[in-house]
């Protein structure tokens, strides 16, 4: 019957991720499919737990709550930063994404939700923090 995944496999799967009105956030169907150990952070906690029990062969969809996934949405990481802190020719645009450096020098992507002659708004959140997340998996190999 094949091994079953637990803590610490080594699973290949294929997945996608989609918001509830069906849009598609993340998909590896037409790319190669994601190897991983459980537990090495490279998936949400949430996707680890819906791993847990399924065999090679398996699919598997379930909704993430954002506390399974992303988190709730946090007001206290929507900025109110100058437009003079931005380049004089970049065209900005609500939606946009846009690269920041934090003080750290680690790079943040920050989302442009408003902005005017003074002031640009942009939110630091994880784009599907706060969603509900639907999560589908199929198990092509456990190790």
């Amino acid at each position: 019957m094949g091994a079953e995944i637990g803590p610490g496999s080594r699973v290949k799967i294929h997945f996608t991720l989609r918001l509830e009105d069906g849009t598609e956030a993340l998909s590896t169907l037409n790319e190669e499919p994601l190897e991983c150990v459980l537990g090495d952070g490279t998936l949400r906690e949430g996707m680890e737990m819906a791993l847990y029990g399924l065999r090679e062969g398996d699919e598997q969809t379930i909704t993430l709550t954002p506390e399974q996934g992303w988190g709730a949405h946090d007001p206290a990481l929507i900025h109110h930063l100058p437009r003079s802190d931005f380049p004089a020719g970049l065209e900005l645009q609500p939606g946009q994404i846009i690269a920041f450096e934090s003080s750290g020098g680690e790079e943040l992507p920050g989302a442009i939700l408003a902005l005017d002659d003074q002031q640009v708004e942009v939110d630091f959140n994880h784009p599907l923090a706060g969603r509900n997340v639907v999560f589908w998996v199929r198990v092509l190999e456990v190790r």
